[in-house]
């Protein structure tokens, strides 16, 4: 603190969103800057405990025992543990953390502390506190941790949860030793087993295939991660944790990003998902909203969670089902929940650092406890007059304009903000709890980095970015007018046509500096204070002199003077506050405020009266006032006059707009403007034209860049397919039908290719002489035959054999060009290096296949050539003929396709002007303009008259006679000689015409069928390559498969074994844990044994002093009667005393069973019952006081062993545990390890099992595969057996020989059947024949002769005489038919009557019930009238026309009765004639 003054903190303000707890039941605390602040819920009273080296890192806090635990943010970070409410430090923690802590969390009950350290070391640390000892610690490289907490049930477990996983930490004990082992709950919700992923499963094999080995040997893993990997497409969608809590259970609910709820079994890790199951009068879709919950707290009643939307919602589960109720909102993003110690009060935390309390018992009201922000403070000044300040964020809301500084008038109640795009608010604070903007000012396009007003606040200072410093009136009656800049006054005196100010207006003076500035401040006497930003020091400058003071502080940083100008503060980068005397400069005081974590101090200002400093934080969000002891708060007037001058003009502002925007929405809609563009900030506008142009240059640039990657990636296309072929891809089309048939586009081999084959080759040479060599000495040693001569024959036997044994070989590829000679027999490949080499030789086979059929292709793509030069020879003389004839037909013209010339399609020929029309247009003139002047000047060449040919015979007209105009009346006979002689000619020429065309037709008919017999014979050549080619294809696949089978050999001999390392890399690190987990069981077995050994010591000494020969001995001087007493009153013991059950509270873990407290004060209970009991008052009558003493002191003994002896014992059942379980590791690495050898057998058995295996390609016919059909394309051949042709064809002929015999003897079988039934058909027929006849004869005796059959029999003409009878009948038919029509006819047209007067009735019904309907709206009106008029001789008048129109109507409606009657008579005599001439047809319902 200072030297000659004393300073306190006023206040700290701030809020950091984070660790909000309860210290007690009425106290929240929580973390900001290098403080913590305790805050009452009830008084809202707020105290301050500050963290002396700097900002406060980690943070946890204890409502039970209220502690509180927070590190500091330094090098090598130390643990504070302090008591609430007295603010005592009880201890502090140093650990091996060298940069930070990340996590503090306190255990529910007991002295104990986990931590965890960030980068570098990620470590988790469990401590005892209270006797600040590390009792364990275990490191994870890389793992970040976002929350972690104890069992509140069972301190011996933690849980840690990130953003990827949830890890359950065991402390495991052992006497004085402590153990952490982790576990993580599997994704399926099973526990994990890392060698489920790793083993692989016998029961799943393939015979064809191979062995299945696990993923990890198939990606050729064979180290640490072949035991977890797994592919992308196996690794199932993980749930991310964004919350954990522990139940009265020691289980776990989790809340996952995905809107899951999950519930994990802390002990078997299995994880169960909970289904939301909605309550009988529930209504809505609540499982469908799946809010993401980011809090929970355990209540006895339930659980209450919370997330992103802001609900607080009650949860009450049962099974893997819960019903949900919402409690309340708070309508921000929830953090964080937490109960107070005795659970009656919730406290909640939201994302912006807003904290609420609700009491769920009493269901009363959310109190909002702290209003925050979840922004950093800008800046901070007070208003003068008065010690009232403003604090303004990074961004002011309701314009979304990032600010950049602040300043406060020291002479209104008004605060300058400086923007980041060049604008200056100026903003009325006159009420501090609705500040309003009043004006605005545009500088330039450059932020506005600092604000200064003069003492009187008569001017404000500004400075911009790159140097710029305007100057500007700051009374609001000028409207903040700007006078202008340094580097415009708006007066023509004091500055020049730029606008600057002039030198006589302000004088500039320049000195040079031995450091460079970034702060600076002056005094009255001319005294400059400048900080120095590369050097220690603090500068002072007199004008004349200078004076350089040595600083502590480094990095950049600024000064400010107090009002008075007696004292002058430093600050920097590390947060320290440093304040001089403005005389000496001396330090006056020192205050660590603010750290260099929230880099530093962002703004300092001083109150008027100079007692109070206000200090900000950059990025820390912590606001501090600090005062001096003797400080006194007065009251400064406000400024009415100047806030009422503000308000008027502010009003006759908006009335000018709101006269504008009505004349806008008067005037038409193409000159109205819209709602933003009636907007006036110029500025804006140019803005957004500015973005508008960005746009486009960058959519500009994109394109190009675009266009640049296609025409590289066209480039690269164009260099891998096109130029890199040797022999380019293209097709040969037919001239009629629809074949197309494609060559090999092919490469050059490469050099290593090329050397590769050759030293296959050489090698398959060597290896025939070897085996040639070896025959001989075997086979032929004792014959005498030039080794030459046998070579070659054993190579012409050998050819004999392959060409004979195509199927052998498996393929058809030495009838393609494939020399099939020099390959390794299938029944021979076993080392990896013969399979390589017969791949190379297949591979060499099917360039050779390419290139024969590419010749093949060559010649034919040549052949279409000539064919179409052919083609278009005869084509001359076809347009010759067809003009010559003119014949309305196109001539066929061939032509080479894009697919048959690709060259084509890669340049732009003479023939493509189709994409340029105007281009087209004009060559199309140019053609037509020479073509005609070609004709023209072959014209004049000939003198107009050209000789005649006989190809122009079809185009002779003979001229007629003149006089052919006349009538053939008029001529005479010379006239009509020359018109005998023009007909001669006239049909010699037709003649001579008709011979020419039949002689042009027969020609063009032989060159149009001379055309299609050649392309014809030409599209049979392509159907002939076509096939070829499908063959060729076939062969080609052959030879594929081949080589597909064997890279997949060459794979899975990799695949196995790259297995088998991968098994001897996992059994070498099993047996190394085996040694360490072996030699783990011997240490503890070893301590296990010590520690019985003397726990069987206590055990037989604390027996010893039980017995009653002892007892007896040791008190041998005491009488025999006192002996008895004493030794009843030596064995009883004080009763147990007995845990207080509190039914009422609300706390859902209770008491926790065996904690160190309970033991500790139980063993205080008893303690203090023996005291009680050895109390005088308790000895037996007669015995004396140092008997009795020396009796308490043996008792009191007695009891301290028997509670050593029960606290050893519970600590030799726990050693035990801990052995039990390092034996159960070592068990299961022990299975572990021979699980790994019985793989390793396995694996080398399939191994050897599959290079002898080998897969063979046979070639077989269809009919050579006798299989049942299935319904797949491929057979199954798991069951088929190979065997040689000849044995099926001696079974197919036995067979044969013995189906011939068999239809012999059902042939002769079926002809003697063929007797039988042709005489029993026979038989039958005879039978029914003779019935037939019996009963005709019956029918002949027994016939009726009636009238008709006796007219029949005796009329010899009967026909006649029936044809008679039905003529007669039909003249009588037809003379009824005339009748009626007649009769139809005469009703028709009395019914058309009938109907015309119906009609004329209705109009004048019509009409009368019109002149009615004015009647009476005229009687009406009249009534009307008369009532208004009330005159007697009006009223008769009016009767008495009123009772004529009554008569008249009356005479109307009997007349249109009668008329009606009338007409129904009329309609029921046109029914009645209906019905008479012809019936009536009904119609039918059905």
């Amino acid at each position: 603190h200072g030297k000659e003054r004393g300073r306190e903190d006023g206040w700290v303000q701030g809020f950091t969103n984070r660790n909000v707890g309860f210290v007690n039941n009425k106290t929240i605390c929580y973390p900001c800057g290098n403080y913590i602040l305790f805050v009452d819920i009830e008084t809202k009273k707020k105290t301050v405990l500050k963290c002396k080296n700097g900002h406060v890192g980690a943070f946890a806090v204890n409502g039970n025992s209220q502690m509180v635990a927070f590190s500091d943010q330094k090098l090598n970070p130390i643990i504070y543990i302090y008591t609430f409410p007295g603010l005592v430090k009880q201890s502090e923690i140093k650990g091996e953390a060298q940069l930070d802590y990340s996590l503090l969390a306190f255990s529910y009950m007991g002295p104990y502390l986990a931590t965890y350290s960030s980068v570098p070391e990620f470590a988790l640390s469990i401590w005892d506190w209270q006797e600040n000892i590390l009792l364990c610690s275990k490191s994870q490289p890389g793992v970040k941790v976002t929350s972690m907490s104890f069992n509140p049930m069972n301190w011996h477990q933690l849980c840690l949860s990130n953003e990827s996983s949830l890890t359950v930490w065991n402390i495991e004990r052992n006497d004085q030793e402590h153990h952490l082992k982790s576990k993580l709950p599997a994704e399926d919700g099973s526990p994990m087993c890392k060698q489920d992923v790793f083993f692989s499963h016998p029961d799943i094999q393939d015979l064809y295939y191979g062995p299945v080995l696990p993923i990890s040997a198939i990606a050729g893993l064979a180290g640490d991660e072949a035991e977890t990997f797994r592919p992308k497409d196996d690794i199932q969608p993980s749930v991310h944790p964004t919350v954990h809590c522990w139940t009265a259970t020691s289980d776990l609910y989790m809340g996952c990003e995905e809107g899951h709820f999950l519930a994990i079994n802390a002990e078997t890790l299995k994880a169960s998902l909970l289904y939301y199951k909605p309550a009988q009068d529930a209504t809505g879709n609540r499982e469908a909203q799946k809010p993401v919950l980011l809090a929970m707290a355990y209540h006895k009643d339930g659980l209450y969670a919370a997330g992103s939307d802001g609900i607080v919602r009650f949860y009450q589960i049962k099974g893997t089902h819960y019903q949900m109720d919402d409690s309340f909102d708070v309508s921000e993003p929830i953090t964080s929940l937490d109960f107070s110690p005795d659970y009656n009060t919730l406290l909640v935390e939201t994302d912006k650092g807003s904290v609420y309390v609700y009491q769920p018992s009493q269901n009363e009201e959310v109190i909002k406890v702290l209003d925050a922000c979840n922004d950093h403070f800008l800046s901070a000044d007070f208003l003068t007059p008065g010690n009232k300040y403003c604090v303004v964020r990074n961004s002011l809301l309701c314009y979304i304009i990032v600010a950049t500084a602040m300043v406060c008038c020291p002479s209104s109640y008004s605060v300058a903000v400086g923007t980041k795009v060049g604008h200056i608010y100026f903003i009325d604070v006159t009420k501090a709890e609705m500040p309003r903007v009043v004006h605005r000012v545009f500088l330039s396009d450059l932020p506005v980095h600092h604000l200064q007003y003069d003492q009187s606040g008569q001017y404000l200072i500004t400075g911009a970015a790159e140097g710029h410093i305007f100057i500007l009136d700051a009374r609001p009656s000028k409207l903040f007018q700007v006078l202008g800049y340094l580097g415009n006054i708006y007066n023509d005196e004091c500055i020049d046509e730029r606008g600057m100010l002039k030198n006589r207006v302000i004088q500039k003076h320049q000195y040079e500096l031995d450091y460079p500035l970034s702060s600076a401040v002056r005094q009255k006497d001319d005294t400059v204070y400048g900080y120095c930003n590369h050097a220690p020091f603090i500068c002072k400058y007199h004008l004349a002199k200078k004076k350089k003071i040595p600083s502590n502080q480094f990095a950049p940083g600024f000064l400010h003077l107090s009002p008075n100008s007696q004292l002058l503060t430093s600050v920097a980068k590390d947060g320290v506050l440093f304040i001089h005397d403005a005389v000496t400069l001396e330090t006056v005081a020192q205050e660590n405020c603010h750290s260099y974590q929230g880099q530093g101090i962002g703004s300092l200002s001083f109150s008027l009266d100079g007692q109070f400093i206000l200090v900000n934080g950059v990025d820390d969000g912590t606001l501090v006032c600090l005062k001096w002891k003797y400080a006194i708060k007065e009251e400064i007037k406000k400024f009415a006059d100047k806030r009422k001058e503000l308000k008027k003009g502010i009003k006759k502002l908006r009335k000018t707009i709101q006269e504008m925007m009505y004349e806008n929405e008067q005037v038409p809609d193409i000159e109205r403007l819209d709602q933003q563009e009636f907007n006036l900030d110029i500025e804006e506008q140019e803005r957004l034209q500015a973005e508008s142009e960005q746009e486009v240059a960058r959519v500009r640039k994109e394109i190009e860049m675009e266009n640049l990657a296609k025409c590289y990636l066209r480039d690269i296309i164009k260099k891998e397919c096109w130029d890199s072929m040797s022999i380019k891809g293209h097709a040969i089309k037919c001239f009629h039908a629809a074949y197309k048939v494609t060559n090999y586009p092919m490469k050059e081999r490469s050099k290593e290719e090329l050397e590769a084959l050759e030293r296959v080759l050489q090698l398959k040479k060597i290896e025939s002489a070897d085996l040639k060599i070896r025959k001989e000495i075997v086979e032929f040693q004792s014959q005498a035959i030039p080794p030459k001569e046998e070579g070659e024959k054993v190579e012409e036997e050998a050819v004999t054999d392959e060409s004979t044994s195509n199927s052998l070989i498996g393929s058809l590829s030495a009838q393609f060009g494939g020399d099939t000679s020099i390959l390794y027999h299938q029944m021979d490949l076993h080392t990896r290096e013969e399979k390589i080499n017969q791949i190379i030789l297949l591979q060499d086979i099917i360039y050779k296949v390419k290139t024969a059929f590419n010749k093949e292709f060559d010649t034919v793509a040549r052949q279409k050539e000539q064919e179409i030069a052919r083609v278009k020879e005869r084509n001359l003389r076809i347009q010759e003929i067809v003009e010559q004839l003119e014949l309305q037909e196109e001539v066929w013209e061939p032509a080479l396709t894009d697919d048959e010339i690709p060259e084509r399609a890669l340049a732009v020929e003479d023939s493509e002007p189709s994409k340029y029309p105007v281009l087209q247009h004009f060559l199309f003139i140019c053609y037509l303009f020479q073509n005609s002047a070609r004709q023209r000047a072959l014209y004049d060449m000939m003198g107009g008259v050209l000789e005649i040919k006989k190809e122009d015979i079809l185009k002779i007209e003979i001229p007629p006679p003149p006089f052919v105009s006349k009538p053939d009346t008029l001529w005479n006979e010379e006239e009509k000689k020359v018109f005998k002689e023009y007909e001669k000619k006239v049909k010699e020429l037709n003649e001579e015409r008709e011979k020419y065309r039949k002689t042009l037709e027969t020609e063009l008919k032989k060159l149009q069928t001379s055309i299609q017999e050649t392309t014809q014979t030409f599209d049979d050549t392509v159907s002939k390559l076509f096939e070829r080619k499908v063959k060729s294809e076939m062969v080609i696949y052959q030879e594929e498969l081949k080589i597909n089978n064997l890279l997949y050999s060459l794979l899975l001999d990799e695949e196995l074994s790259t297995r088998e390392a991968g098994l001897n890399h996992f059994l070498d690190k099993k047996r190394k844990e085996k040694l360490s987990t072996a030699e783990a069981v011997q240490v503890a077995r070893a301590q296990v044994d010590a520690y019985r050994e003397t726990y069987d010591n206590l055990a037989a000494e604390d027996k010893v002093r039980i017995l009653e020969r002892g007892f007896k001995k040791e008190f041998s001087d005491v009488p025999a009667h006192h002996i008895e007493h004493l030794f009843k009153l030596y064995k009883r013991r004080p009763r147990a005393q007995k845990i207080k059950m509190h039914l009422d509270t609300a706390n859902p873990y209770g008491d926790r069973p065996g904690s160190a407290r309970a033991y500790k004060e139980a063993l205080a209970h008893l303690m203090k019952a023996i005291d009680e009991m050895d109390g005088p008052e308790n000895m037996p009558e007669g015995l004396e006081l140092p008997v009795w003493e020396r009796f308490c002191l043996a008792r009191r003994t007695k009891v301290e062993s028997e509670q050593l002896v029960k606290r050893k014992a519970l600590a030799l059942a726990e050693m035990q545990a801990f052995l039990q379980t390092r034996m159960d590791d070592d068990e299961k690495i022990r299975m572990d390890i021979e699980k790994i050898l019985n793989e390793l057998n396995t694996l080398r058995e399939e191994k050897m099992r599959f290079q002898l295996d080998l897969t063979v390609q046979f070639l077989l016919k269809q009919g050579q595969v006798e299989l049942e059909s299935a319904a797949e394309l491929i057979p199954d051949y798991t069951d088929a057996i190979l065997l040689h042709k000849s044995v099926i064809e001696e079974l197919n002929c036995t067979i044969r020989a013995q189906g011939e015999k068999k239809i012999a003897s059902m042939v002769e079988s079926k002809d003697f059947s063929k007797g039988i039934f042709q005489l029993e058909w026979e038989h039958k027929k005879m039978k029914m024949l003779m019935e037939d006849l019996n009963q005709r004869a019956r029918d002949i005796q027994n016939l009726h002769v009636s009238r008709d059959r006796q007219l029949f029999l005796r009329i010899l003409n009967y026909d006649s005489r029936i044809t008679h009878q039905v003529s007669v009948m039909e003249q009588t038919l037809g003379v009824m038919d005339k009748l009626h029509k007649k009769k139809v006819k005469n009703c028709q047209k009395v019914f058309k009557d009938l109907e015309k007067r119906i009609s004329l009735k209705e109009q004048a019904n019509y009409k009368l019930s019109q002149e009615l309907q004015e009647m009476l709206v005229s009687v009406s009106e009249r009534r009307h009238i008369f009532e208004a008029a009330d005159t007697r001789l009006v009223s008769e008048k009016a009767a008495k026309e009123h009772y004529q129109n009554i008569v008249q109507r009356r005479q109307l409606v009997d007349l249109a009765k009668e008329q009606a009657q009338e007409i129904s008579v009329l309609q029921a005599e046109v029914e009645r004639l209906r019905m008479r001439t012809f019936p009536a047809l009904f119609e039918m319902e059905y």
